[in-house]
């Protein structure tokens, strides 16, 4: 297993530079990086590999799907402007040595929207048909899209394994996967370890975030019970913690983080590695 930290912990938006970061990452015990791509033009990847190569840390990379990035709604500009963003991160992967683009990628976070049964299937295939086109590009590049779903305030179009399942199997591209995060899966899933099992090997990436995306293992999400079910379909990827700061004002509305969620960053990313390290070694 290996145990990383995402570097909006500490700032917003990831540029290159705090490329610093990625040696306080290690320096705090940690063997893997993840960073979010906000803007197209903020970051040298190359820069970015060596000090990843440097410190021997593995990386992903995160995507931060904007209004403009929207993969769901009947507008061609918008569609072509996530299509091309998701490329872009797909490259800036490759540049930085990693083989993984994790998050919702088809609409921003906060976009919720009803929809009726037409509607939904309207929007899932356009999602399909957008998320199939950036997925073959990814497949070419060997590069992984793992799709996150994300709890009923953050979007109303993947909520759920089920769901997240159906898309992908919609989208049927072997560069195509899913990921899990536990805060999101612990609002939405009657049994979010169940849900983690049924996953299966389409699981390629985990947010080991507790129900407050604080400090892990301080709250009430079943650890143990994650461990057990990833255990039993052999996953061994990465556990990444991602929680944010209050600090940085913009990440923190769109995650709804409107209070501190331990009293330091670094002792929330060191209290939670001790703690993952414990339960999933």
């Amino acid at each position: 297993m290996r145990y990383g930290i995402n570097a909006w912990l500490w700032v917003s938006p990831f540029t290159t530079n705090e490329i610093h970061l990625i040696k306080k990452a290690a320096d705090l015990g940690f063997d893997w990086f993840e960073f979010g791509i906000e803007g197209t033009d903020q970051i040298d990847y190359a820069k970015v590999g060596e000090a990843l190569k440097e410190h021997n840390l593995g990386v992903s990379v995160c995507a931060a799907m904007g209004p403009d990035r929207d993969l769901t709604i009947d507008d061609d500009a918008t569609n072509r402007s996530g299509i091309e963003y998701l490329k872009h991160c797909i490259d800036a992967a490759v540049t930085c040595g990693s083989n993984r683009v994790v998050g919702p990628h088809y609409a921003s976070v906060g976009r919720v929207w009803q929809a009726d049964d037409e509607q939904r299937k309207v929007e899932l295939d356009r999602c399909s048909k957008n998320l199939r086109e950036a997925g073959k590009y990814a497949e070419d590049k060997g590069v992984l899209l793992c799709v996150e779903s994300l709890n009923r305030f953050e979007t109303s179009f993947i909520n759920t394994t089920d769901q997240l399942l159906e898309l992908v199997g919609t989208i049927d591209c072997p560069a195509v996967q899913v990921m899990a995060d536990f805060f999101h899966m612990n609002i939405e899933e009657k049994d979010p370890a169940a849900a983690v099992e049924k996953m299966g090997s389409r699981l390629h990436h985990i947010h080991a975030n507790d129900n407050d995306r604080g400090t892990p293992g301080t709250g009430h999400v079943d650890f143990e019970a994650h461990a057990k079910a990833l255990k039993k379909i052999g996953y061994e990827e990465a556990l990444v913690i991602e929680s944010f700061s209050t600090k940085v004002k913009a990440i923190a509305r769109a995650a709804a983080v409107w209070r501190p969620l331990a009293p330091s960053q670094d002792g929330l990313a060191t209290e939670g590695l001790a703690y993952l390290k414990k339960v999933f070694a």
